[in-house]
């Protein structure tokens, strides 16, 4: 069966399993802009298992979704013991990018800020985030034009997790992908601005792209070329294929939180990466 024709039939599923995950730690809601998707859920482990903080940022198509309707990812990570911090961001398309990285830029910085007055440790970061979030995410790590402009410090952020993502426009793109870019960028405007192949720089933070030959959505080549980059210019990078039975987008980006580890192995390698993560916030290259 064609994969984008299996992407649609999972979507049942999906929102079957997400109806039935239990809401057991409550999120702490904290809002900064005016828009009503200018807002962070912050999510304390009962038990903690690690100093690391993972700030996590939404998929949905640059145009849905919002950090209460992926609740059961922030379930899922504070259930494993990490700090856990879900973005939100203004949609498409009424929207238009930049303001999506300006959001996600101001909410990073938010949070830090929010962290650091709870006296919660920010010196070992991971920033991910799956499909619309991930292209985001790594344009957050990797572009150092955007940082500056935006005065975002990244010196403590040890990893990046892209799962899904759409990081390069160039080659063959689904029309469901064609239209959420018609829908996320005005017309005309140069899209090498938002697209996290051409806005990558040279710096300490390695990643872990997660991405499936089976997508549906997103071409494989999207992780290859970004993972090319990164190496042509002496970022670290390890590019995962997802082997899961489960390996349309929806199922992979967004699904594996909705299993365990010993389930998916997509979602083992998601935390077995940052349990092996080495300290290097402080490492400048």
């Amino acid at each position: 069966m064609n994969d984008s024709i299996r992407e649609s039939l999972s979507y049942f599923g999906l929102y079957k399993k997400i109806l039935q995950v239990k809401k057991i730690h409550k999120p702490q809601c904290v809002s900064f802009g005016k828009d009503k998707n200018q807002f962070f859920l912050y999510y304390e482990p009962e038990k903690p298992v690690s100093d690391k903080v993972i700030i996590w940022i939404h998929g949905g198509g640059w145009n849905a979704g919002t950090p209460k309707y992926f609740d059961f990812v922030g379930q899922c990570v504070t259930k494993a013991g990490y700090s856990f911090v879900s973005l939100g961001y203004r949609l498409s398309p009424k929207n238009k990018y930049p303001c999506q990285i300006e959001d996600v830029c101001s909410g990073f910085n938010a949070a830090i800020g929010f962290l650091n007055e709870k006296k919660i440790d920010v010196s070992k970061v991971v920033v991910s985030g799956p499909s619309a979030g991930a292209h985001l995410a790594s344009i957050l790590c990797y572009s150092e034009k955007i940082q500056k402009e935006f005065n975002v410090d990244v010196s403590k952020v040890i990893g990046f997790i892209g799962v899904g993502g759409p990081y390069s426009f160039a080659g063959k793109q689904s029309l469901t992908v064609r239209i959420l870019l018609d829908q996320l960028f005005e017309k005309n405007y140069d899209r090498t601005k938002g697209e996290p192949c051409s806005l990558m720089t040279k710096n300490h933070i390695p990643m872990l792209l997660i991405q499936s030959r089976h997508d549906g959505l997103i071409e494989y080549s999207c992780a290859e070329l970004f993972c090319k980059k990164a190496e042509e210019i002496g970022n670290k990078c390890e590019l995962y294929s997802v082997v899961d039975k489960k390996n349309t987008h929806s199922w992979y980006t967004a699904g594996m939180f909705l299993e365990t580890r010993k389930e998916n192995q997509g979602l083992d390698k998601f935390f077995s990466w940052i349990e092996k993560l080495e300290d290097e916030g402080s490492k400048q290259t």
